[in-house]
């Protein structure tokens, strides 16, 4: 059975639907840096999609081929997640949605290094004759943040940021908004195929100590 990382960082990937600290340490990601609305079909966060899956598969399946990964086991592909930010504004206004800008990434097994990662960007653009030029390969030390799980609309998340804020105020801590640390949200259900009220989304803010 192949290594599920939701399953086996389950503190990272499965919080309880109620406010937590937790401290995060470094990964990597393949990441696609974008703006715009995540709803547009034909927009660049869908797009960035695409490209991070055509990645994802070419790494999973390296084991099947010629290059050879140190250390590599099988495993499932880790969920979308996504950092979003708004120029001038703490937090995030889903009213304007045109106005996010986004990384979207996912996590890669810690056995994967920058070198495999540009293997796999050239063996996905001669393979399915792509360009993938905008994936890179990104590391995130997330540090201290304050998470938790959402149920529910994408559109719906303020009432359990809202929760979120009042959590980490009355434990003495506050936003930690910069330009290196963001709105994170990954990506537990398939819109397509979930119902909108059982999505689920982690939702994580970074935070520092109260001064």
């Amino acid at each position: 059975m192949a290594f599920d990382y939701k399953k086996e960082y389950k503190v990272f990937y499965m919080p309880k639907n109620k406010p937590g600290i937790i401290e995060i340490p470094q990964m990597n990601y393949i990441a696609v840096r974008g703006k715009g609305n995540p709803n547009e079909e034909s927009g660049e966060y869908k797009n960035s999609i695409s490209l991070l899956y055509g990645i994802a598969f070419t790494i999973k399946m390296s084991y099947k081929g010629t290059h050879k990964i140190e250390g590599f086991f099988e495993y499932v592909v880790p969920p979308l997640e996504g950092l979003w930010w708004q120029e001038n504004t703490q937090g995030l206004d889903y009213a304007r949605k045109e106005d996010m800008h986004f990384i979207s990434m996912i996590r890669l097994p810690d056995f994967v290094t920058k070198k495999d990662f540009e293997w796999a960007v050239q063996e996905a653009t001669k393979k399915k004759k792509q360009d993938f030029s905008k994936v890179e390969f990104f590391p995130y030390d997330e540090g201290l943040c304050v998470q938790c799980m959402h149920i529910g609309s994408y559109d719906d998340e303020p009432v359990t940021v809202d929760l979120m804020h009042d959590y980490m105020k009355a434990n003495g801590y506050e936003l930690d908004i910069t330009d290196t640390r963001y709105h994170h949200e990954i990506y537990l259900s398939d819109p397509r195929k979930c119902d909108v009220s059982r999505l689920k989304t982690v939702v994580r803010y970074p935070i520092r100590k109260a001064e």
